[in-house]
């Protein structure tokens, strides 16, 4: 804590938000061809241009209405606001994470749209990254939000019904 009482940039988790800034321009940034890579075969190539496109479009979906239902508690931090409230309602009474899934799909999708496949290896880190990073969160929501408890068993964090 600040000397103001108020909870300091790394408090609220600036750390996850840079790995999270890195492994995202990763994904875009980093070319097959930079680390020599073979191309993918044609019929690979429009299948999973295809597929990737329609990830990623989910994916930019998900984190559109994941961040109309947060509305003013909308914030890149994984530490809630402090003058936050819980919400469970909409996409966020299927899954507890939903924008965090949306940046998942994002990335699967973008690097199979652009065929990359240090792309999708970077998108498997992302993916691992935001468990750790909802976790993280997820203890600061407890400690802010009794019902968070209840919340937790009654819905799934990142994919619904099942994980």
């Amino acid at each position: 804590m600040t000397t103001k009482g108020k909870v300091s940039l790394l408090e609220r988790g600036l750390i996850w938000v840079l790995i999270q800034l890195v492994l995202l321009c990763g994904i875009v940034l980093i070319p097959r061809d930079l680390l020599g890579l073979p191309a993918w075969s044609d019929g690979i190539n429009i299948a999973a241009r295809l597929l990737g496109g329609m990830i990623l479009f989910a994916g930019l979906v998900l984190v559109a209405i994941s961040a109309l239902y947060l509305g003013t508690n909308l914030t890149i931090f994984p530490h809630p606001l402090d003058d936050g409230s819980l919400t469970q309602s909409g996409i966020y009474g299927i899954v507890r994470h939903p924008m965090y899934a949306g940046v998942i799909l994002c990335g699967w999708g973008y690097g199979l749209f652009v065929n990359s496949t240090p792309g999708l290896v970077l998108s498997l880190i992302l993916t691992l990254f935001f468990d750790r990073k909802a976790h993280f969160e997820e203890a600061r929501l407890r400690a802010k939000y009794p019902e968070y408890d209840q919340y937790q068993k009654r819905v799934k964090k990142l994919i619904p019904f099942i994980y």
